[in-house]
């Protein structure tokens, strides 16, 4: 794997022509878990999937498309619109230097406006390719090797807690937080903030005495690995076919 933390002339002699994009968010997370978590989740697929293809992995964006959490005071949102120029801006810069090839992570669940930038992009640019990932299973199978099969939530619940403690255990306070969410409230969700919708913007409930606080970020961890590497099956034959397929 390359990254930005490389010099240009190994970047250069790797001959790689495929790059890693990957987006996070900066939004709250309720009363304890720290607002850069999507933005580490992010970091994970980049890292995961830059391994697998032996590409340049780029920083990852701090900022997303977080409009249901933007009264809660240090979330930043961006429109989709700026944020879908501003990667299209960094893609065509890339293309200038030989990459033909883009893999783009998403750390953020909120973010609708993925899949139709990916869709119009290879519309527009008919000598690159870029993929996400998908795997209809991988959260559910995920969920089940982490042994919390069934698990409901939307944010920063139990999942969250847990895989704040894998990633940055030094910013969390280990304290019950959400509650049980009405589903009637499932239909306000892209409608009205999340502070209006929940007790304390977490959609979800975290009980500190249902595990071990040790277990946490086992179970954060084991999760997201599970999850990570089911989106990234085949990410390699994938990649390459489209190219080719898009090419012939």
């Amino acid at each position: 794997m390359l990254s930005f933390k490389d010099t240009t002339k190994k970047v250069a002699e790797s001959g790689t022509d495929t790059a890693i994009l990957s987006v996070g968010a900066t939004e709250q997370f309720g009363p304890f878990p720290p607002m850069h978590l999507d933005t580490l989740i992010a970091e994970k697929y980049a890292e995961s999937f830059g391994e697998t293809l032996n590409a340049y992995v780029l920083p990852t964006i701090p900022f997303n498309t977080s409009e249901e959490h933007a009264n809660c005071k240090g979330t930043i949102t961006v429109s989709p619109t700026i944020l879908t120029s501003m990667i299209e801006e960094i893609i065509v810069n890339l293309t200038r230097q030989g990459f033909k090839k883009f893999v783009l992570c998403n750390g953020h669940g909120g973010a609708y406006w993925e899949s139709s930038f990916v869709k119009h992009m290879n519309f527009k640019y008919p000598d690159l390719i870029l993929i996400t990932t998908y795997h209809h299973l991988a959260w559910e199978g995920a969920l089940k090797e982490a042994g919390i099969e069934g698990l409901k939530e939307r944010h920063a619940g139990f999942l969250s807690v847990c895989t704040a403690m894998w990633l940055c255990p030094e910013l969390v306070t280990v304290e019950p937080v959400g509650s049980d969410i009405p589903i009637e409230n499932n239909k306000f969700a892209d409608y009205i903030f999340w502070n209006k919708l929940t007790k304390d913007g977490c959609w979800g409930e975290f009980k500190n005495d249902e595990y071990p606080i040790h277990q946490l970020a086992s179970i954060g961890e084991t999760f997201w690995t599970s999850f990570i590497s089911k989106r990234g099956e085949n990410l390699k034959e994938t990649l390459e076919e489209a190219y080719r397929l898009k090419k012939s």
